[in-house]
């Protein structure tokens, strides 16, 4: 069983900001792609933004120039910074950890999902 420990959710007014962290364990955080997903009610779940091993980084258009992904190696921790947050914004997030490994016409996916951790943005 591996487990992804989220932290950082709660209530924040429109404008403001926070801090989301995810720990998970070594040999999951330095294999595979970590990444946010959120799922708003009503909503199919959708990628926030991922990060590679080698820190590379990808996120949803509807969040760039506020969110930014980070990791930090030495805490095997992923972080999701997001800043002048909006009512939209408000869902449920979700870590993840996610390999695909392609052998030939084989391919092998290994996904981890954390508990998620609850988003408000509202006044």
């Amino acid at each position: 069983q591996v487990h992804l420990v989220e932290s950082g959710g709660g209530l924040v007014q429109p404008g403001g900001s926070l801090r989301l962290s995810c720990a998970a364990p070594g040999n999951i955080f330095s294999t595979y792609v970590m990444g946010w997903y959120r799922q708003a009610p009503g909503k199919q779940r959708e990628l926030v933004a991922a990060i590679t091993s080698g820190g590379d980084t990808n996120s949803a258009d509807s969040v760039k120039g506020r969110f930014t992904i980070s990791r930090d190696n030495a805490k095997s921790t992923i972080y999701l910074q997001m800043n002048s947050l909006k009512p939209e914004d408000t869902a449920v997030y979700y870590c993840h950890a996610d390999r695909t490994v392609v052998t030939g016409k084989v391919t092998e996916r290994v996904d981890y999902w954390g508990q998620g951790t609850q988003v408000t943005v509202s006044s």
